[in-house]
């Protein structure tokens, strides 16, 4: 289910940002030849081989340095070690084995985490300098050469990296856990709820918005099934990020959602939607994930009989890009429908590992195409040869058509809420990739 995670590690300006934008295959990261300009974590999807992986590039350790910026760097590296499946440790050609190579290495060997030594900065093709070898002194088995600028030996590394990534079907299954992130602004109530379904305190609660800087794995079992709840750090706009702790509260509240199932995107009822919730929201909408929104508060709430559906209303404009989320109205002090959560969160995680046959998906398709006929434009009709799912979490389905421009969006956004209605997949985004094929080759 949750993608294997992999640590990019080393100290300053021996080129790992680089070799991060090269293995993601895009810009991701600022490069730069001044050392430390990577300070707030960043992560981004890998697939190599047919596994995918998430990447997360860290600032330069500096392990003698006492200045507060390296040694809040040095504590987020360290924490990026702690979460990593495998660590990625890149060091210099150019300069050799250092001090601070020896101190990282000794500090990758006690993690007892599975570490690919990465020696950068090999750009001439051929066989690798006799300095390359020097490299060996680190004790951690055999280095690879590679040239993150040119682009040469990622491919031997990148082997590497899915070797020593958890087998696929560890990944994953039908007796796995659905992992639940549970996210939000600061001071919304996450810890509280996650105490809650708990049933103890696990996580420390104060009014003091950001308490929670780490995220933490809950495992729950209920009459719903078997659940891992990962408690977040909030989410702030980064103008009011103060410290490198905190920054890096921010990327594993990120990496949270990369890792879940579903997200629980949790809103203060006392407070009401803000712009930064729907931010929020958005990213576990682009991650695909199974979204479920739920008020918080609700019993601090003052209130009438037309409280709950005016709120309501105003949560599906305000929510308009994920209108498939349910919203639920809780109460982590009291307990307030909590059952209701679980049923949503159970529902969500269901619709986004669906998988539906082609055959049941034609028949849909041909039934709702009679009632609505596809757009014409200067006289030429739409024509949809067939469809099929190509991937679960969260599903996506491909359309073959005679002219991707004359799929309008308003005619795949009535071709999704057919699909949604009859195959139940609410609480999961639906992704549709429109491909264009000739008559000759078009039919079912």
């Amino acid at each position: 289910m949750a993608k294997p995670v992999v640590a990019v590690v080393g100290r300053p300006n021996v080129g790992k940002s680089t070799l991060f934008n090269k293995l993601v295959g895009r810009r991701v990261s600022i490069v730069d030849d001044t050392p430390g300009v990577t300070r707030d974590r960043i992560y981004g999807g890998c697939e190599w081989n047919g596994r995918a992986f998430s990447l997360v590039d860290t600032g330069g350790i500096e392990p003698g340095s006492k200045e507060e910026i390296a040694a809040g760097v040095r504590a987020q590296a360290e924490l990026a070690i702690d979460a990593a499946d495998a660590i990625l440790f890149v060091t210099d050609l150019t300069c050799g084995v250092t001090a601070a190579d020896e101190e990282i290495a000794a500090l990758l060997r006690r993690s007892g985490k599975p570490v690919i030594l990465c020696v950068n900065k090999c750009d001439s093709i051929g066989p690798p300098p006799p300095e390359f070898y020097e490299f060996y002194s680190l004790g951690l088995g055999d280095p690879v050469a590679v040239s993150s600028v040119h682009g040469h030996g990622t491919g031997d590394l990148l082997d590497l990296v899915v070797g020593h990534l958890p087998d696929a079907q560890e990944e994953g299954g039908p007796g796995e856990p659905v992992r639940v992130a549970v996210i939000g602004k600061p001071n919304v109530g996450k810890s509280s709820l996650v105490n809650r379904i708990a049933g103890e305190e696990r996580m420390m609660v104060s009014d003091r918005a950001g308490t929670t800087r780490d995220a933490v794995d809950i495992a729950v079992e209920n009459k719903y099934g078997r659940f891992v709840l990962i408690d977040t750090a909030g989410l702030r706009r980064k103008s009011r990020v103060e410290g490198a702790v905190e920054r890096y509260s921010m990327l594993r509240a990120q990496m949270a959602v990369e890792r879940s199932d579903v997200c629980v995107i949790l809103l203060d009822g006392t407070v009401g939607f803000t712009e930064q919730d729907s931010k929020i929201a958005g990213m576990a909408h682009e991650a695909g994930k199974g979204c479920v929104i739920a008020v918080n508060k609700w019993d601090a709430v003052e209130k009438s009989d037309a409280t709950m559906p005016i709120y309501r209303r105003r949560l599906e404009q305000d929510f308009s890009f994920m209108s498939y989320a349910p919203i639920v109205f809780i109460s982590a002090r009291t307990g307030q429908r909590i059952d209701r959560l679980f049923e949503a969160v159970t529902g969500a995680a269901k619709a986004n590992a669906t998988r539906i046959s082609t055959g049941r998906l034609n028949e849909a398709l041909a039934q709702a195409t009679e009632r609505v006929q596809p757009p014409t434009d200067k006289g030429r009709r739409l024509k949809i040869y067939y469809m099929t799912q190509t991937a679960v979490r969260p599903p996506t389905f491909v359309f073959f058509v005679n002219s991707r421009p004359l799929f309008h969006f308003s005619y795949q956004r009535y071709l999704e809420n057919v699909i949604r209605e009859t195959f139940a997949l609410g609480g999961t985004p639906v992704r549709f990739v429109v491909r264009e094929r000739s008559r000759k080759e078009g039919g079912i």
